[in-house]
């Protein structure tokens, strides 16, 4: 990527810091955005952190990185954070808003950036810091205005030992006078604690008769990651009043009891919550249908994620039938879902019950790992969400002879609007892949297309990429190493797991595999079409210029 010369000037000036004090002052506030891009993709911590605090705009969003660029480094998100608390009390901020949604990186990788579970923490503690630091301003504001109304009460006692000196009808005339200055003094203090008069304090802090109440100064949007060990901390975030205001777009929970949960729905802002992404914590049918009330109550959620969240949905368990109807209530109460992504859940035959649910047709729908039955598929190819749908992830569904008429009419309703799908571990032979592939081949809107850990041969793979192709529309395709790129030893009809586990035949020519299938690409003109085996790597959501 060709950088523009005003980020090539930008990097520059921010590469020395001692000559900060030099152009601190006179930069135009068009020019502090460039600058502070520059000071993230170049590690200056200490250029953000007098960036951030002079920030000249009332918003600041430092959210998702452009394609290919790395997320800003923890040091540069720690100075960014300090920065907002220091300006809270620095005339020359303006900032009101500070927007860190999709700003985590993964822990550890490379260039150190912060992970979304250490960007909630020091986002909380930021907070709790900062009503802090707003309640200490407001004792030294108080003590200030206490010794200045001491000092007034001195000079009113000195006037009024003057004032018996002089002839008794003046002295009481005067007496009188000095009274009245002494009660006005102190009308004045008392509106002042009430808020009626001018701010004790630089940052516009204000303070209550009865109790320290600290103004919102700054919002601070983000995403948050809570789990066992955040849990505390949240909370008090979240139940704290003071001059930074924290509001969640996303929210991601893991292993967290039901009540907690409820407790953390209770006291999120409800205005700006998204998405909510549930894993590892055991909910069951009943906790999912205690919750979903809540979830109900956040105007803009439009997207629900469970990941083994011991959902086991089966009729002939006591209570069941009940705990089932609860949740189908409950689901129609979230009348804004565009997005449901359910893993691991154990809901064979149970897909109508869910999706019928739902008051408007889904987007999004995210299904691996849910041992799928005929009728699941049968009804999903005929539902009102499948023309509509853009993502479909199916994997590790097996899928046969059984399944495949239904598999094919729901790509057939999904071919205008299917914009990423998933197959990945679904038991398709060369046989089975056959039958499917002119469906496929149907989805004039298809981006990318994950078939990893498919039992093909060499021969099917080649039919795969051949069809994949001819898809303009198609920029991505996970593909399975072919059978005959693996040890001896493989079972015929191999699963999954067996395909992830097996070593690879590093004496085989998988690079000739490679080859042969960028052959097909060149014959085909595609050179615009991503081949990948990468399971670790695989984006779905890649995009291209």
């Amino acid at each position: 990527m060709v950088r523009s010369l005003v980020s090539l000037c930008a990097a520059e000036v921010v590469s020395d810091h001692s000559s900060s004090p030099c152009w601190l002052k006179w930069i135009p506030r068009e020019l502090f955005r460039a600058l502070l891009e520059a000071s993230f993709s170049s590690n200056r911590p200490l250029a953000v952190g007098e960036l951030v605090q002079r920030w000249p705009e009332r918003t600041l969003r430092v959210g998702r990185r452009k394609q290919g660029a790395t997320s800003p480094n923890r040091l540069c998100i720690q100075a960014l954070l300090l920065a907002v608390v220091r300006g809270l009390s620095d005339q020359r901020s303006v900032l009101q808003l500070l927007d860190l949604c999709g700003q985590q990186g993964d822990e550890g990788s490379l260039g150190d950036p912060m992970g979304g579970w250490s960007l909630t923490v020091a986002l909380c503690t930021m907070v709790v810091q900062a009503r802090t630091g707003a309640k200490r301003a407001l004792r030294k504001a108080g003590e200030r205005e206490r010794k200045r109304f001491s000092a007034l009460q001195r000079d009113s006692d000195v006037k009024r030992e003057r004032a018996e000196l002089v002839e008794y009808s003046t002295a009481s005339s005067l007496i009188k006078s000095e009274e009245e200055l002494t009660k006005g003094v102190r009308r004045r203090m008392e509106m002042e604690r009430k808020g009626a008069g001018p701010s004790a304090d630089k940052a516009g802090t204000r303070m209550d008769s009865n109790d320290n109440e600290v103004d919102v100064l700054v919002h601070v949007r983000a995403d948050l990651f809570v789990n066992a060990r955040s849990w505390e901390r949240v909370q008090s975030a979240l139940n704290t009043q003071g001059p930074l205001k924290l509001q969640c777009r996303y929210l991601r929970i893991e292993e967290i009891s039901v009540p907690s949960i409820k407790t953390l729905l209770n006291i999120l802002p409800q205005q700006f919550l998204l998405g909510i992404d549930v894993r590892y914590s055991s909910l069951g049918v009943a906790g999912l249908a205690e919750l979903l009330p809540l979830l109900s109550t956040f105007p803009a959620l439009e997207s629900l994620r469970l990941h083994y969240c011991n959902l086991d949905l089966r009729r002939d368990l006591h209570g069941q039938e009940e705990a089932l109807g609860n949740l189908s209530h409950g689901l129609t109460q979230l009348h804004h879902l565009k997005c449901l992504s359910l893993t691991a859940l154990r809901l064979p035959g149970q897909l109508r019950v869910l999706l019928s649910s739902l008051p408007q047709p889904l987007e999004s729908l995210e299904l691996p790992y849910l041992s799928l039955s005929p009728a699941d598929l049968a009804y999903l190819s005929c539902s009102h969400h499948a023309s509509t749908l853009q993502q479909l992830d199916l994997s590790e569904n097996r899928l046969d002879e059984t399944t495949l008429p239904s598999m094919r009419r729901l790509l057939s309703q999904a071919s205008r609007s299917l914009q990423h799908l998933s197959l990945s571990g679904c038991g398709l032979t060369d046989h089975l892949l056959g039958l499917v592939l002119p469906s496929l081949g149907c989805c004039v809107t298809l981006k990318s297309l994950a078939f990893a850990l498919n039992p093909l041969s060499m021969s099917g793979l080649m039919d795969l990429v051949k069809t994949a192709a001819k898809m303009r529309s198609l920029r991505q395709l996970l593909y399975p190493n072919p059978l005959e790129d693996y040890q001896p030893g493989l079972p015929d009809l191999p699963s999954s797991a067996q395909l992830l586990d097996w070593p690879l035949d590093e004496a085989m020519a998988i690079n000739t595999t490679s080859t042969q299938l960028n052959r097909v690409l060149i014959e085909n003109g595609r050179s615009d079409l991503l081949l990948t085996c990468d399971l670790l790597n695989y984006d779905k959501n890649l995009k291209h210029e």
